[in-house]
């Protein structure tokens, strides 16, 4: 198998002084070179040189599969990084740049083992050549099983229904510094015939690298709302992760209030995705 080293310089330009970081990242990929030069709106130019090595070109093919595995994250990372700096080269009318960076990009897509077998996967979708389409799928569940979860969630309990769907906020993310911001929205639906009043929450949020955090709270966003039968309640809050991958789960403590000393119970949030790439599988 073969990797690319990469090799990153940021400069950083503001009214005070430039400020010069170096910064070095290596992760499996196929046959790939690339160089991107980019200038944002901040006056910060990133220079970036990827080139193909042979140092593993002779691993087996259980060692070829365990590297692919624990390189998504990195790959993944870069692809995150090329996508902002074609954003902000168009945000800084450098339409050079940013046609470069959307070459490099497709290349990206096209030899990325995930993206590249999700495409193909949705073309034979497409062409209805369903038994091809289940061994892209089959070949995807290899090389990272973690990506089948979705964008967005669906789980019921006592009559309960709590929808989950996140998105990656591009613009307030800052992947050359680890930093990866996503936005999701919450709907609640009470499909039972008593009233109920969250009061509670509980998050548990996991990154890329299996790094689990627990987060507890009272109500959502400063609310404890009451959900009527056959109404519901919706919004919308945030999540700050430092992979650009990850996951979220959790569950509500709510109460019926129409009969004094009920006990509460906990309604579940299922797990969703928190990826910059989206959501890889779709249904077929």
């Amino acid at each position: 198998m073969q990797s690319v080293s990469l090799k990153l310089f940021v400069e950083l330009n503001n009214v005070e002084s430039w400020r010069t970081t170096p910064g070095r990242v290596t992760f499996g990929a196929g046959d790939c070179s690339v160089r991107l030069n980019g200038v944002n709106k901040w006056k910060r130019s990133c220079r970036m040189i990827a080139r193909a090595s042979d140092r593993d070109a002779g691993a087996g093919p259980e060692s070829q599969s365990e590297q692919n595995t624990s390189s998504v994250f990195e790959r993944n990372q870069f692809y995150a990084l090329m996508k902002q700096q074609m954003e902000l080269a168009v945000m800084s009318e450098n339409y050079e740049e940013a046609a470069r960076l959307r070459d490099s990009l497709k290349l990206f897509e096209e030899e990325e083992p995930v993206l590249r077998l999700q495409a193909l996967m949705k073309e034979a979708v497409a062409n209805e050549r369903f038994e091809d389409a289940a061994k892209y799928r089959n070949q995807i569940k290899e090389i990272a099983p973690h990506y089948l979860l979705k964008c967005s969630s669906d789980a019921t309990t006592l009559g309960i229904r709590v929808q989950a769907r996140s998105v990656y906020i591009e613009g307030r993310s800052q992947p050359l510094r680890g930093q990866y911001f996503y936005a999701y929205r919450i709907r609640i639906t009470n499909n039972s015939n008593r009233p109920v009043q969250l009061l509670k929450r509980h998050w548990i949020i996991t990154n890329a690298n299996e790094k689990s955090e627990d987060v507890w709270g009272i109500g959502v966003i400063g609310e404890q709302p009451v959900i009527l039968p056959s109404n519901s309640f919706e919004y919308s809050s945030a999540c700050p992760l430092t992979t650009p991958s990850g996951r979220m789960e959790g569950d509500f403590e709510m109460k019926y209030i129409d009969k004094v000393g009920s006990k509460t119970f906990n309604v579940a949030v299922a797990p969703f995705a928190l990826s910059a790439l989206g959501d890889v599988i779709e249904d077929t």
